[in-house]
């Protein structure tokens, strides 16, 4: 993945965990994952796996082309700016 790439998916990650309400323990928890990884990945310091992503997108009640279609739609109102 491009370095832009990982930066989107992971502030997308990030604002819908937060938008759920849920802190990185919390998700983590959820996920499977420590929380330490979810802090690398949603900070943009780690390349998660098509299978970690799958995981992310379920704990956040969607499905991994629907989150991946929320990181292009980020990625396209950026190139307007």
């Amino acid at each position: 993945m491009t370095q832009a790439l990982v930066h989107h998916l992971g502030s997308t990650i990030r604002d819908l965990r937060k938008e759920a309400g849920m802190s990185q323990i919390v998700f983590g928890e959820k996920c499977g994952f420590y929380q330490t990884y979810l802090s690398r990945i949603e900070n943009g310091g780690a390349n998660p796996t098509i299978n970690a992503i799958e995981v992310i997108a379920k704990a956040l009640g969607l499905s991994f082309f629907e989150l991946l279609d929320l990181v292009k739609l980020r990625i396209e109102q950026a190139s307007l700016r």
